[in-house]
C-alpha cells in the first residue's frame, strides 16, 4: 500500500531506526517511546489489524512474537520483563493501520494500561 507509512519503511522509501529485519518481519525503533526500549515489529505483507487477519496469516503473528522475544533477549529486558501490545482499532489506540506488535520494556510498567 502506497500510503503506508510502515508499507514505506518496508520498502526504504522512509527512514527508520531498523533494528531486525528477515524475510518475513522488520523491527524498528518506535518514534515516540514509551519506554526505554519501544520497538514495533511489522510484517511485510500488509496486513490491517489484528482484526482482518484470515487464517492464512496465522504463522505471521507467531513470527512477530519470536521476533520480539529474541529483541527482548538482545536488550537485556528478557530477565527483568517486558510486554508486547497489539492496538486494533482507533479505540485502542491504532494510529497506523498496518499490523504491528510493540515492544515495550526496560522501565516498571503499570496495569492497566494508559
Amino acid at each position: 500500500m502506497s500510503d503506508c507509512i510502515f508499507c514505506r519503511i518496508i520498502h526504504k522509501q522512509l527512514p527508520a531506526q531498523i533494528v531486525h529485519e528477515d524475510d518475513f518481519s522488520v523491527a524498528f525503533e518506535d518514534i515516540h517511546p514509551k519506554a526505554p526500549v519501544h520497538v514495533l515489529v511489522i510484517p511485510r505483507v500488509h496486513i490491517v489489524s489484528l482484526d482482518t487477519m484470515r487464517e492464512g496469516d496465522k504463522q505471521v503473528l507467531g513470527h512477530l512474537l519470536l521476533v520480539a522475544q529474541k529483541l527482548a533477549r538482545e536488550r537485556g529486558i528478557a530477565e527483568t520483563g517486558y510486554r508486547t501490545v497489539i492496538n486494533t482499532g482507533p479505540q485502542a489506540g491504532q494510529s497506523v493501520f498496518h499490523l504491528h506488535l510493540h515492544l515495550l520494556g526496560g522501565r516498571s510498567l503499570g496495569w492497566p494500561p494508559g
